[in-house]
């Protein structure tokens, strides 16, 4: 919300010498964030209104030029040569004189131009730096209305004048008009103020001149209208309408359209103007009906939604309710052919949430839709007509025709109790209970009781307030936030991180230190994602939890697996010319299924624990998975070698990584899960639990996301993993070790890492240690088997051992590998 601070002032008491920093700490005190300040454009030197007495067309160049004379209240008119044909005699102008200089450090003189000489410039807004308006003159008044010739410009196209921008909360919705800031700045400031809100209707009289009904009820509860006639069309804004809707950031279009934006930043109602003489028939407010279209004044044809709501006639919708109106009732004017002398305004208050649905549906942002959707007051619709009805009499000569139409099916709200001494408890600061009747006073509510227990019914315009604890912040806030001490609590000592949070540190770290770099990504997925990792139809990642108002409609759902969002940063970093990659990304996934529905407690006090209990088994499960993704060179090439090609062994030793920096032991073995390669797919065991998988991706997955071959993925899921047994250091033996070396033919369907375990259980308590240092196959290893190298290390921790010893430990490990049918290599025996 833009604020000028010269219309601030006329609703404001601003104390005299009040700086624009004293305001932008006034309302951040309140609660208003100040995003930014605009200063007008700085211009030096004589700016002065003028007056046009004639205007000479030139003629013999390129484009029309005109000779004009302008009054500058000195004793003769000053020549000036203008290239703009949008002003007449008796216009009321800006003119720069020579010696001013205009922003962009553009100086005025006196000089010959055209064969006459121009003493003086007649500005356009964008000269003045007040707009972007360049096709024009800035027109002060016409047909000799406007400020007298010689006065000073500059306060009048408001150069003088700062706008404050303020940031202002879904919540504080009455703050998005200037009557809710003047509101709230008289009370900041302490100073009186005006409702402009609270103006004496007209008495109008006669039969209302349309016909309304409303069909919806709970999504309009009230609609009020009222028809003029008569109306200019070519009457124009006056200009400091303009100028406060440039300042405003509203483009100006026309007098009817301007002064309903006008009045919409003045009292916060959003109103539209249809042109009469297209409306057909009664006006009905209803829901949509399948198959309806609308071409709404922003030139779309929109398919409606059966919970859309209209404002239709005869000839069906002519407006999307509380969001933009319809190209068919548009409002013309005198230069497009259409010219618009007979009015309909509107002015209703809407269900805010349907509102808000209506304006995500068809990414349709109105400046109407962003107040209705935070809330306005309903109080306001037949003032609103009121003054938007003044002003069009007063600069377009349109009258009322009958009385307005005004269907109110409201209801009373509802009064709060509230402890006296609430405020001061939830706050640590004593409020006494005339203080905070005050308070709710300036908020606008009506406050009854005395002592302890109040009765507050809150004001029209503030929807947010429903429950104590809004009136506690609203005192609290008023009071002002820096009366509320500041005691920060004693952290415990010796706490520090908890043991997830150590486990999950020390998995990032242990990648990273490896040469993985982490990409998060956002934690939302889409169908297409799905597809492409080729999950069959009842996969359970394919079951997810789906947000209702996503950043993406292609991306609705939570991630049940990190592999799309890491797999997309592999794809988008290899098309920008990486080549050798290894990422990972460490985060919460999302497995979906049936909940109960979360129960709703209530603010006054803390939930028992069966609701707690049921508030958190409604909170969907959200493990923490650790994913890698490698492709190109793991080792680069050099004059040291020729590097090596990541492949499935470097998905399984991250997940090997991972699992000594949570401290558990995994174990690997062949498996079988989307998107991996049925072949070159490793499951990740510990204990007798599947935590996750490694290995090569499926080469359809590799083509669907233009990933090259032998792309190499791992997936683990660290809350799967055991909480690590208390570290205990080895006994250290003093005796010397033996060095056992033995190669086996092994069937190649049994695993090396189930080798190593009949390795170590043979070996009983003399073993220390096992390496696989060699895997081999070919002659003379029979086919279907290959060769695989383990060097054992032995120790007894009492004594030196015998070859008796060694030699009874070698056939401990051949007794046991035997019976898996796996033999000695030849040569080795």
């Amino acid at each position: 919300m833009r604020v000028p601070v010269g219309w601030l002032a006329e609703y404001v008491d601003v104390p005299a010498g009040t700086t624009v920093e004293d305001l932008d700490t006034a309302f951040v005190r309140l609660g208003l964030e100040v995003e930014e300040v605009h200063r007008p454009a700085e211009v030096t030197g004589p700016l002065v209104v003028g007056r046009v007495r004639e205007i000479e067309e030139l003629t013999g160049f390129k484009k029309p030029i005109r000779w004009c004379q302008v009054d500058v209240g000195e004793a003769e008119p000053r020549g000036i040569v203008c290239g703009a044909g949008n002003f007449a005699v008796d216009d009321a102008v800006v003119v720069a004189l020579p010696g001013a200089v205009l922003p962009g450090g553009f100086e005025i003189t006196a000089r010959k131009t055209y064969d006459h000489v121009s003493d003086g410039m007649i500005c356009s807004a964008r000269e003045l730096g007040t707009g972007e308006d360049h096709a024009g003159i800035l027109v002060l008044g016409t047909g000799g209305e406007g400020p007298e010739p010689g006065a000073d410009a500059a306060p009048v196209v408001g150069l003088d004048d700062v706008v404050i921008e303020l940031n202002v909360t879904p919540d504080r919705g009455y703050c998005l008009a200037m009557r809710g800031i003047a509101r709230e700045m008289g009370t900041g400031l302490a100073v009186g103020w005006r409702d402009p809100g609270a103006a004496t209707l007209p008495a109008w009289s006669g039969e209302p001149a349309w016909e309304v009904t409303v069909a919806d009820a709970d999504r309009c509860d009230r609609f009020s209208m009222v028809a003029l006639e008569g109306l200019d069309p070519t009457a124009p804004s006056p200009w400091w309408m303009r100028r406060r809707l440039a300042q405003s950031g509203i483009r100006t279009i026309s007098l009817a359209v301007d002064v309903t934006n006008y009045v919409m930043l003045e009292l916060g109602q959003p109103m539209h103007a249809f042109d009469r003489d297209a409306v057909s028939g009664p006006i009905v407010v209803r829901r949509a009906r399948e198959g309806e279209r609308l071409t709404t004044l922003d030139g779309a044809t929109r398919v409606l939604d059966a919970d859309d709501l209209l404002i239709t006639d005869d000839t069906g919708p002519i407006g999307l309710a509380a969001v933009m109106g319809g190209a068919s009732t548009e409002i013309g004017s005198s230069t497009d052919g259409r010219a618009t002398t007979a009015v309909l305004l509107e002015a209703a208050h809407w269900e805010p949430t349907g509102v808000a649905r209506t304006a995500r549906r068809h990414r349709l942002p109105s400046e109407a839709a962003r107040r209705f959707e935070r809330g306005v007051d309903p109080e306001m619709t037949v003032a609103a007509l009121a003054r938007a009805a003044e002003l069009l009499a007063e600069y377009g000569g349109a009258r009322v025709v009958g009385a307005p139409v005004d269907v109110d099916t409201r209801t009373p709200r509802p009064a709060i109790a509230l402890d006296a001494d609430r405020p001061g408890r939830v706050a640590g600061v004593a409020y006494p209970p005339a203080r905070v009747v005050e308070l709710l006073g300036a908020v606008g509510c009506a406050v009854e009781g005395d002592g302890g227990r109040l009765s507050v019914t809150p004001p029209s315009w503030r929807p947010d307030l429903t429950d104590p604890a809004d009136l506690v912040e609203e005192v609290v806030r008023l009071a002002g936030y820096d009366d509320v001490p500041s005691v920060l609590p004693t952290a415990p000592p010796g706490r520090g991180l908890t043991e997830t949070q150590r486990r999950r540190r020390a998995v990032g770290r242990a990648l990273a230190e490896a040469g993985y770099v982490e990409a998060p990504s956002y934690p939302f997925v889409g169908t297409p994602a799905l597809d492409a990792l080729g999950l069959a139809d009842d996969d359970p990642r394919r079951s997810v939890l789906l947000v209702r108002n996503p950043l993406s409609e292609e991306e609705p759902g939570m991630r049940t697996t990190l592999l799309p969002g890491l797999l997309a940063t592999l794809a988008r970093n290899l098309a920008r010319g990486q080549r050798d990659l290894a990422l990972f990304e460490h985060g919460s996934v999302f497995p979906g299924g049936l909940r109960e529905p979360a129960p709703l407690p209530g603010v006054d006090g803390r939930p028992d624990d069966e609701t707690l209990a049921a508030l958190l088994g409604a909170v969907p499960d959200q493990p923490w998975h650790v994913a890698v993704a490698l492709a190109g060179a793991r080792e680069p090439r050099g004059w040291w070698g020729p590097g090596r090609p990541a492949g499935w062994a470097d998905a399984v030793q991250a997940a090997r990584l991972v699992a000594a920096a949570a401290g558990v032991e995994l174990f690997v073995r062949p498996g079988e899960r989307a998107p991996w390669h049925p072949g070159r797919c490793a499951e990740l065991v510990v204990g007798e639990r599947v935590v996750g998988h490694a290995g090569e991706l499926h080469p359809r997955v590799c083509a669907a996301l233009d990933l090259p071959a032998r792309t190499s993925v791992m997936e683990l899921d660290v809350d799967a993993l055991p909480a690590a047994a208390v570290p205990v250091g080895p006994p250290i033996s003093t005796f010397p070790p033996v060095f056992l070396d033995l190669a086996f033919v092994v069937p190649d369907e049994v695993t090396a890492a189930h080798v190593e375990s009949l390795v170590r259980g043979g070996a009983g308590e003399l073993f220390e240690s096992v390496r696989l240092f060699d895997v081999y196959s070919g002659p003379p290893v029979p086919a279907g088997a290959r060769s695989l190298a383990y060097s054992l290390v032995l120790r007894a921790p009492d004594r030196t051992l015998t070859a008796a010893d060694v030699a009874h430990v070698r056939e401990g490990i051949l007794a046991v590998v035997g019976m898996q049918g796996i033999t000695l290599r030849s040569g080795d025996a």
